[in-house]
């Protein structure tokens, strides 16, 4: 199937380059020339990030911090990988805009779906921070509600592996791929794809929600284009 309008979710370690860790100038340029590769060819692209990369909310938990300021702080990091990503999208001549959660004028813009459907409409990338403005809640569930809200057709999520798969297959050589599942299978084997917020709100949508690998050049491009990238998980 080929998508017109999706929502890229991507991790903030994945802007950290092979350090995982701050954001890595190589990563965002190459991973800003996918997204521009994929809107010159006439597809819509929202992005939600992560913020690993700077601070995790939960890794607080226990060294001072109480859960809901350690998730602001996190949440304050996705809006600094998003301006630095939407940065780099800009340098290669695509307007590229910032929207969080809670109000943060003028560092970026307050969201609402409609200002953010309109820049995906006139041909721009709409960057949408700041997770749901809410703690306890992770940005891949701030990526579902985001995908459900702008209408999009398909959820990405771009990791480092190719696929799900029945065991972690860094530790399990023996792991298979699926080409496809349902929520509920997913839900049941206990496979870490997304949350359980998250794969409830998609399966409501329903959104499908793909999960591939954003690291090789050019499968943003195939699996826009209807090539059978990653892991289907649908309703």
């Amino acid at each position: 199937m080929k998508y017109k309008r999706v929502l890229l979710k991507l991790s903030g370690e994945s802007l950290g380059g092979e350090a995982r860790k701050g954001i890595d100038e190589k990563s965002l340029v190459r991973y800003a020339e996918e997204i521009v590769s994929a809107v010159r060819a006439g597809h819509q692209i929202a992005v939600v990030n992560g913020g690993g990369n700077i601070f995790r909310g939960l890794q607080g938990v226990g060294k001072g911090f109480e859960r809901v300021t350690g998730d602001r702080m996190g949440m304050l990091a996705t809006v600094i990988n998003s301006i630095g990503l939407a940065m780099a999208i800009r340098d290669q001549g695509i307007r590229a805009e910032v929207f969080t959660a809670t109000p943060m004028e003028p560092i970026a813009r307050y969201y609402t779906r409609e200002a953010a459907i309109k820049v995906l409409e006139e041909g721009g990338v709409a960057f949408i921070a700041g997770g749901t403005g809410n703690p306890f809640f992770t940005t891949d569930s701030g990526a579902a509600l985001r995908a459900l809200e702008i209408g999009a057709e398909a959820l990405l999520k771009g990791t480092r592996v190719d696929g799900v798969y029945t065991a972690d297959p860094y530790k399990d050589p023996s792991a298979v791929r699926y080409e496809e599942l349902t929520f509920s299978k997913a839900l049941a084997d206990h496979l870490k794809v997304m949350d359980a917020t998250a794969f409830a709100l998609c399966e409501q949508g329903p959104v499908p929600i793909i999960v591939f690998d954003i690291e090789k050049d050019g499968n943003l491009a195939r699996l826009l284009a209807g090539e059978p990238v990653g892991t289907l998980v649908h309703a």
